[in-house]
């Protein structure tokens, strides 16, 4: 297949890499060193679940020169959305298709918004990822990846996605209820990676301290019932799902949320615990906990916002 990687991250980079060692023309859009680096010497992957390993691929940064692809994994920042979205327009045609691996809930909704229903697919990862240095990247924690359509069911086109995906070694289910699975995995990111920033603590310490654990479940609990007040099928099992992936998270790991916040890096605050507060006032949920967080960790996200614009600007 032609695949583009828009946003050639930690998650972009891994499991495009994936698809580009199966033998696959992968594209990865990237920018400055680690495009530079790209070109000159492939993407390296540094992955605790397949070793290390370094693919060839097209990287460039102007998507005009990439021609139309079958599928765009977009797995951008969120705060990049808008740029990435009007980047990934010249690489479609009639019949390509976009799958979001992003943080978040409302991600599929500003590529539909886009790009219409037809070409749009959801999905969600599980993984510890980084740009460790220009053209390496690396993959922690479980690895996995979980994607479907933008309504309950399973269809052709993604059961031979999730064949072209397995063979690539991919760790990935094709799910039949992926909205419900999308907000399974935001109420626990959101939940966690809000409790871990604000006390600047590993998974292993947080998830173990009655108190604290009280706080991560509470959030979690109320971003389920946004859900449900929007109209979301929200699956049973949900709140169990979430705890299990807290238990399960490798001890020493932290959210890409919280390493963010410490090393100034630009926060998806307003894409995780901001959208729940928000969505919450609009469905008329009480997200009192989510309420809290967001406040605590708003002032912080702020001076990191000041703090690298004043550095791009020479002040």
């Amino acid at each position: 297949m032609k695949i583009a990687v828009m946003g050639t991250g930690g998650v972009g980079g891994y499991f495009g890499g994936l698809l580009a060692r199966a033998g696959h023309d992968v594209t990865f859009v990237a920018r400055g060193p680690h495009l530079e680096a790209i070109r000159a010497n492939g993407l390296r992957v540094e992955s605790t679940n397949d070793g290390d390993f370094t693919v060839q691929g097209n990287g460039v940064e102007d998507t005009s020169q990439a021609g139309v692809q079958e599928l765009v994994l977009f797995t951008v920042k969120m705060y990049h959305n808008s740029d990435a979205i009007d980047a990934v327009k010249p690489m479609l045609g009639p019949d390509s298709l976009v799958l979001t691996l992003q943080n978040g809930i409302d991600n599929g909704q500003q590529l539909v918004e886009a790009f219409g229903r037809e070409g749009v697919l959801i999905g969600s990862c599980y993984l510890e990822g980084r740009i460790k240095e220009p053209g390496v990247v690396t993959q922690g924690g479980p690895g996995r990846a979980s994607f479907g359509e933008l309504e309950p069911g399973i269809t052709e086109r993604c059961q031979k996605l999730l064949a072209v995906f397995q063979e690539a070694n991919w760790r990935v289910d094709l799910e039949e209820n992926m909205p419900g699975m999308l907000w399974k995995k935001f109420s626990y990111l959101a939940g966690s990676a809000a409790v871990g920033a604000a006390t600047r603590t590993l998974f292993g310490e947080m998830r173990t301290i009655p108190e604290t654990r009280a706080v991560i479940q509470g959030a979690i609990e109320e971003i389920l019932e946004v859900g449900r007040a929007s109209g979301v099928p929200i699956m049973e099992d949900s709140l169990e799902w979430c705890l299990t992936s807290l238990d399960n998270f490798p001890a020493t790991g932290m959210s890409s949320l919280g390493k963010d916040f410490l090393e100034g890096r630009p926060v998806e605050l307003e894409g995780l615990t901001g959208t729940a507060v928000r969505m919450g006032r609009e469905y008329g949920v009480p997200t009192p906990i989510n309420d809290t967080l967001y406040g605590i960790l708003k002032p912080w996200a702020l001076r990191i916002e000041r703090e690298l614009g004043e550095g791009s600007s020479g002040g």
